[in-house]
């Protein structure tokens, strides 16, 4: 990581974004929780929310972007190490210990190997669900991050390589890459499928290195993707479709391109300077900057306000329980991000 990447604009509208791809996976959840058998608040909830695990690849591919965005001359990869260390660490400790703290009191079985494993980040690369979802389900994507962070100093400098003309051919091959992966999958078992498609770090890094291939794009004026306005048309379709492809697609190769484009066309608006959108407002802005401490407390407090709210309420009492869950959730993230995020990144920087 010998050269400045880009131009260090801010990119807002990214961020913004990112609050957009938590809250989805925010309402996944709540749509996997089974508040309700209710038919007509349950086909609410699945129309729109059935899709929200796609928050994840958006994820994935928005880290390698934004890291590559901000990569500076000279930085080591100790440096770099440690200041994602520093990013990420000081939340997913404090919430794993606050979950395995819950799981004791409530007389759950806590298994040293998961437990341990999920400590360390180490999780995502063990194909038992046991494992990889034990403890703070969604901190499995973490471990993945984890790994991801171990090859970026090589991952970069490798793509950097490429002459700028060729690197939308990289990018199409990546993408090429993440479809390719549930058809590898075909001889496995559901199980194993599963792990390896939506779990595995290694399968995942493609989406990842894709995010590196897009900020290079940009940064060098190359991109050449749709605007804003129908990039988030093609990303909303690709979202709204996802039930109705191949089950295995649908997890992550469905989403991937069209998030790929909408990633492009804001960071390319937002480089440009071009007029600022909502999606850079200062309230967006600000629910992205939480939304790490979101993505890691959200499910514990969907968990615990489930077990308060009981099954089979009716449709308005669940309505106000889902409200209370986001409504606690925010504040809790903001309280991380206010008290142990930001302050410990920049001792621990």
């Amino acid at each position: 990581m010998s050269e400045l990447v880009a131009t260090r604009k801010r990119l807002d509208s990214l961020t913004g974004l990112r609050w957009i791809a938590a809250f989805a996976v925010f309402g996944f959840h709540i749509h996997a929780a089974g508040l309700t058998s209710d038919p007509a608040l349950k086909a609410v909830l699945s129309a729109l929310f059935s899709a929200g695990a796609a928050g994840v690849p958006f994820f994935f591919i928005l880290s390698g972007m934004v890291l590559t965005w901000s990569a500076r001359p000279g930085t080591s990869p100790g440096v770099f190490w440690r200041r994602r260390a520093a990013r990420v660490l000081p939340n997913h400790v404090l919430t794993w210990l606050a979950v395995l703290a819950l799981l004791a009191v409530s007389g759950a079985a806590v298994s040293a190997g998961p437990a341990l494993s999920g400590l360390v980040l180490l999780q995502s690369w063990v194909p038992v669900e046991a494992y990889y979802f034990g403890g703070n389900t969604p901190a499995w994507s973490l471990s993945c991050e984890l790994a991801f962070y171990a090859a970026f100093p090589v991952l970069l400098p490798l793509l950097r390589r490429v002459p700028e003309g060729r690197m939308g051919w990289v990018a199409g091959g990546l993408l090429a890459g993440i479809w390719a992966v549930p058809l590898l999958s075909q001889p496995m078992g559901d199980e194993v499928a599963y792990w390896f498609v939506w779990i595995f770090p290694v399968t995942r890094a493609l989406e990842f290195a894709l995010g590196i291939a897009l900020a290079l794009l940009v940064a060098s004026g190359r991109w050449r993707g749709p605007g804003l306005p129908v990039a988030a048309l093609v990303a909303l379709a690709a979202y709204a479709t996802v039930p109705f492809v191949w089950e295995r697609w649908g997890w992550v190769a469905w989403t991937a391109g069209p998030f790929a484009l909408l990633i492009g066309a804001a960071a390319t608006s937002d480089n440009l300077g071009e007029r600022v959108s909502f999606l850079a407002s200062r309230p967006m802005v600000w629910l992205g900057e939480v939304s790490f401490a979101f993505y890691l407390v959200h499910q514990p407090v969907i968990r615990v306000a489930g077990r308060l709210v009981g099954p089979d309420r009716a449709v308005p009492v669940v309505l106000a329980a889902v409200v209370g869950m986001l409504a606690v959730a925010l504040v809790l993230s903001w309280a991380l991000y206010r008290y142990v995020e930001r302050p410990l990144e920049r001792r621990l920087r």
